[in-house]
């Protein structure tokens, strides 16, 4: 039967600076956004749920999914550097592949969501696969938050999000606000899907604060 559906991609770097505390978090994450979502019969028949790590490459570690019938979301490992173009390069393939099949069959696709997390500033010229991800012409254009914290810096971060950015600062340690991270992708599915704008369509619930992070405007390239 086809149904209105909102795709979220939580697109998170795991080079090796993101070991220990930081990829523990997110990991420890994982399991209560999986339950959360996935025991939301709602907002899991109304939301899609995709996890991709990058490092030095990118990988599609959960397939784009309905939360209720996985048994469970894979980890991240932390190992190697910070490649944002082969994040962005999958990303879009991804994205086209998975609208594509959606609409195969017959669902009402709404524009993807992105959650980007990373700690560090990028190794490669990553503009060129960001326009393209990005380019208004393009139909399936998603909207991207992007969280950061360590050593990325806010411009990078400002340069990567077209709704929003958040930086940490430093208000508490990265466990506790990867934990937050964590819980604002968890209530930002929540929210998109049970809360339909005007007219029945669905949108992106923006956190508005997310504690143990300041909030950015975006500043697209």
């Amino acid at each position: 039967m086809a149904q209105q559906v909102l795709p979220f991609y939580l697109l998170c770097d795991e080079s090796s600076s993101m070991a220990g505390v930081p990829v523990q978090a997110i990991n420890d994450s994982l399991p209560k956004l999986h339950t959360e979502i996935g025991s939301n019969p709602v907002v899991a028949d109304k939301t899609k749920f995709c996890l991709i790590g990058f490092n030095h490459q990118a990988q599609v570690l959960l397939p784009l999914s309905d939360l209720s019938t996985v048994g469970s979301i894979p980890g991240l490992n932390a190992d190697g550097g910070t490649d944002y173009s082969s994040a962005f390069d999958l990303l879009y393939n991804t994205i086209a592949s998975d609208v594509a099949q959606l609409k195969a069959n017959g669902d009402q696709v709404y524009r993807p969501a992105v959650f980007f997390l990373s700690d560090g500033q990028p190794n490669d010229d990553w503009s060129a696969a960001y326009q393209r991800l990005t380019d208004q012409n393009w139909p399936l254009h998603p909207n991207i938050l992007a969280f950061g914290f360590g050593s990325v810096d806010a411009a990078t971060l400002q340069q990567v999000a077209t709704v929003r950015a958040y930086i940490a600062n430093g208000s508490m340690g990265p466990d506790a606000a990867l934990r937050e991270f964590a819980m604002s992708l968890i209530q930002s599915i929540v929210n998109s899907g049970s809360k339909p704008a005007a007219g029945g369509a669905l949108t992106l619930s923006v956190p508005d604060n997310v504690p143990g992070f300041t909030a950015l405007p975006a500043d697209q390239i």
